[in-house]
């Protein structure tokens, strides 16, 4: 079975990229900023509190919203921050350790931070505290999808 893979992966079309090709490439698909995936992630995020407390006229909805996007927006900072960092951009093996921890600090910051909510946040709305969660971390598939396309020169 694992040979037949193998053969198929063997026999397949895979060319790679020249240099020229690359680049073009690199053109066509502009890599995407952190730090303005995480500025568009606390816009939505303060949109989704002062929508949830507009609503429904409690101060507490918009708390709990805030407090959902906040355990989005603060996490993710802090991953921007530990993957952006002076040894990550240097050492390319640094780089791809760092990614993972970076990533396991991010999701136990957000475990803990969801934890500690009903304690933060007198009279807590988890449903508006996850509207907050669910909208803000969604921000970076919009982003993804309109990210700027730069034109092909000729």
């Amino acid at each position: 079975m694992l040979t037949d893979y193998v053969d198929e992966a063997e026999d397949s079309d895979f060319k790679p990229l020249t240099a020229a090709e690359a680049q073009q490439w690199r053109q066509r698909n502009p890599p995407l900023s952190l730090w303005k995936v995480l500025a568009g992630q606390v816009v939505a995020g303060c949109f989704v509190a002062l929508a949830a407390g507009l609503l429904t006229g409690k101060p507490v909805m918009a708390w709990s919203a805030a407090y959902g996007a906040l355990s989005v927006v603060v996490p993710a900072a802090l991953f921007a921050r530990g993957i952006t960092g002076r040894l990550a951009c240097t050492v390319p093996g640094a780089a791809m350790v760092g990614f993972f921890v970076w990533e396991l600090v991010k999701i136990v910051v957000t475990i803990l931070m969801l934890f500690a909510a009903p304690r933060l946040v007198p009279g807590l709305n988890w449903l508006a505290l996850l509207a907050g969660f669910v909208v803000t971390m969604k921000v970076v598939w919009l982003a993804l999808m309109f990210r700027a396309k730069r034109p092909l020169s000729a």
